[in-house]
Order: C-alpha cells, then structure tokens, then sequence
C-alpha cells in the first residue's frame, strides 16, 4: 500500500497522528525534501529506505513506488502542508491507477491555515466574509485566465495565496485594480510554524517594500482581505438573542 501523508505546514508535531503513525511503520518513504522537516523522517525505522523527491522526475518517483509495492513493501509518499493543494499528486495517482496500484490520501495541515493561525486570524467573519479563496499568481505554471488574480480579487473575500511572494510587485498590482482601494490589509507570513517564521503586516500600499526589506522570495504564504483587520458582526452562534437546535434565545 501506498500513503500520501500530508507532513503539515512546518512544525513537526502538525502532522496528524494517522500520518506519524504510517511513518514509523513504513518500509519506504519518498518525501518534498524542500519543504518537507527533515525532522519527520527521525521517526522513521532504521531499516526504512529514504528518497528525496526533490532530485527526482515523475518517473523516478512512481518506479520507486511500484517496485517497493511489488516487494511488498510499506510506502509513504510524504508531501508539504495537505498534499491536495498544490501537492502535485494527482499526476502520480493517475500513473499508481494505471499500474492497478492501490494508495490512499492522509490529509495535513495546510499553510494557508496555519498562516492564518500565526496571525491570530479568523478568515471567515459576519458581513466580512464568508468565502476563502485559494490561489496563486501566475508563472512558470500558468492560470486560467477566468482565474486571473484581480479578477478573483473583485470578489472582496478573504484570500490565501500561495507560491507567489517572489512576484509581490505583480501581486500588489493585481490586488490593486481588483479590490479598487490600497488599504486593504496584507500579511506575509514566511514559514508558518517554522523556528524561523516571520510575520509582515501591512496594506496593498506598503506591503511590497516591506517583503522586499525583509528579503523574502519564497516560502511565505500572502494573506489578504479586510478580515485581518477591520469590524466585522458578531457571531449568530453564540448570540443570546438568537436561537438554534441546542439553545433556546434569551428573553
């Protein structure tokens, strides 16, 4: 059997108990050794076989798989935050479906969360918004054009970008003419959950100068939206005037 284990954003602790526990118990472990703690891997046995895919194609990756199955051998496929966004995973799926490989998908903590958690930050607020929108920027890997990030941007929700930093000037731009306004409140949060993790906050206005002063490139997830900061309703779940299946309102 094959486990997609997402590792979680950073911090080795994040990962879920399902995936520490394939870990420990795994025969092969092929892991994104460049965002991936290495730290995950002392939890591995010391007979465990350990690849870095970071070196690897597609190809390479997916043999090394299906020989370890034939072996019948245990294998973790470790990848960065939750392997379903941005995990590149679908593509290896896809070959595992032709060889009649069976695999299985262990979901982790993403870096847009944990981004969020780091700026003590709720995403979806009363009369603020109740839509996360998770995105990136276009670049090597192109978008579709009805994804264009300032379209995207007229929707006024909440956003999480993600593999864009490098092109904070484009970012910002975009952000701009999509929202209509430059005070709308950005963070730039580099490794979440990392030992080195850094928090830049600011507005559409100042937030490029900032990342650039900081010298941030990559590794950095970019908040936006009036959640960060702003007023926003109170809850209805909580509201003593407001009634629901457990809770009768007050009178």
């Amino acid at each position: 059997m094959i486990s997609f284990v997402g590792a979680g954003p950073g911090d080795v602790d994040l990962i879920t108990i399902k995936g520490r526990q394939l870990l420990e118990k795994a025969d092969m472990v092929i892991y994104a050794g460049s965002l991936v703690s290495k730290d995950h891997l002392k939890f591995c046995k010391d007979s465990c076989k350990i690849y870095n895919s970071a070196s690897m194609t597609l190809e390479e990756i997916v043999d090394k798989m299906e020989k370890a199955v034939k072996e019948g051998l245990k294998v973790v496929r470790l990848h960065t935050g939750d392997p379903t966004i941005y995990g590149a995973i679908r593509e290896q799926m896809d070959l595992l479906d032709e060889m009649g490989i069976e695999y299985e998908v262990i979901p982790g903590v993403s870096s847009f969360t944990a981004a969020c958690s780091a700026i003590k930050k709720e995403f979806t607020l009363p009369n603020v918004a109740q839509t996360v929108i998770l995105t990136r920027i276009e670049g090597r890997t192109p978008v579709p054009k009805e994804e264009d990030l300032e379209l995207l941007a007229k929707h006024k929700a909440s956003m999480a970008l993600f593999l864009s930093v490098k092109d904070m000037d484009r970012v910002v731009k975009k952000l701009n003419k999509g929202y209509g306004r430059e005070d709308v409140p950005v963070a730039v949060v580099y490794k979440a959950t990392w030992d080195d993790e850094k928090i830049i906050m600011g507005t559409l206005k100042d937030i490029e100068e900032k990342v650039e002063q900081a010298g941030i490139t990559k590794t950095a997830q970019i908040l936006v939206g009036d959640f960060i900061k702003g007023e926003y309703e109170r809850s209805k779940l909580y509201d003593p005037s407001f009634s629901h299946e457990y809770r009768e309102a007050s009178k």
